[in-house]
This record gives C-alpha cells, structure tokens and sequence, in this order.
C-alpha cells in the first residue's frame, strides 16, 4: 500500500484487510467499514474530501446498493429526485434557509462564494488552472490532470475568477444600425 500511498489501519486476517477497518486512499477519499480477503465488503462508508459521503453494501469490492450525501447534507434520491429539476433551480442551501433578499443573489450553495484564484475556475471539487490542466482541491492538493474534454466542460459551464463583459460590442451595434437604416 505504500508504494500506491494508500494506508489501512484495522483488523487482518493472513496478512490481508479481514473485518472493519480504516482504507485511505492518495486521494485522502477514506473507506470506513467492513473488509473481507483484502477487499470492501458488508456495510461501509466511502468519505470524500470535500465532505460528500457514499454510504453502502459491498460484495467483493463492489457496491451493490448504497446512497450518497452531497457535503451540504443533501441526499440523492433515485425516485421522485426534484433537485435542480429545471422548475426548481434554487441551491440546496437556499431550499433549507430561503432565498436571499432582492439584489443579493446566491452564486453558488456556499454564501459567500470561495474566492478563486486569479485565472481559474471553482469545477465543483476544487479550482482549475487551465493553463496547466490541473485540479487542485479548495485546499490546494493536486486531485487530477483535467483531459480535453473535461476541459473543456469546465471552460465552458464553470464560475471564473475574472469578470468578463457579454453582449455587443460597439462597433458592432452602429453597423447593425447603419445597416438597418440602408434597408
């Protein structure tokens, strides 16, 4: 385990994980629970970094029925899940204390919002450096190297550090206006 840094601490059986035990990942995702012949299995819980948790029954290191809780407390239904259903795009946060008053709109579930570093991106688990292609936790741990298409996802879809301005441009507004005045 060392070699992979990953860490256990817990009961063995003929030099394996056997019974409950602790299970650390590089990651610092831990794995609390029951263990049998070096693998997850009975009741255990996945705990991630960022506070999320994947509570479940294990067969041979395979979860075979389980439910997970976002860091917010918000858990994942499988049936009747109207969470951010499109009619309901309100945070958690703001479905347990309200809505903030006019002119105080809520970025994100987390009010205030984390501050980014300048030239990154808030991707949901950490901030992004797209220079670099790399994900680094809100701590600043390395969690992974974003391929192109996660890349892009990000770029495209996530809070950035910088305020840019949208809409028209000037020039382009007085030849649309020029242009409408010849027709």
């Amino acid at each position: 385990m060392e070699v992979t840094g990953s860490r256990y601490k817990g009961e063995t059986k003929n030099g394996r994980m056997e019974g409950k035990g602790e299970y650390t990942f590089p990651t610092e995702t831990k794995y609390e629970g029951e263990m049998k012949d070096g693998m997850f299995h009975g009741k255990g819980v996945l705990h991630f970094p960022n506070g999320s948790k994947y509570e479940a029954t294990w067969e041979n290191g395979i979860a075979k029925q389980g439910s997970f809780t976002f860091a917010d407390g918000l858990r994942c239904q499988e049936k009747d899940w109207d969470y951010c259903d499109g009619y309901d795009r309100r945070f958690y946060s703001e479905r347990c204390n309200g809505l903030r008053p006019a002119g105080e709109s809520q970025l994100t579930d987390l009010h205030p919002p984390r501050v980014i570093p300048e030239w990154c991106y808030d991707c949901g688990d950490g901030f992004y450096d797209p220079t670099t292609k790399v994900v680094t936790s809100y701590m600043g741990r390395f969690l992974r190297n974003a391929d192109d298409s996660e890349h892009e996802w990000i770029v495209c879809t996530c809070r950035k550090a910088w305020d840019e301005v949208v809409g028209f441009k000037e020039e382009t507004l007085e030849e649309d206006v020029a242009f409408r005045k010849d027709s």
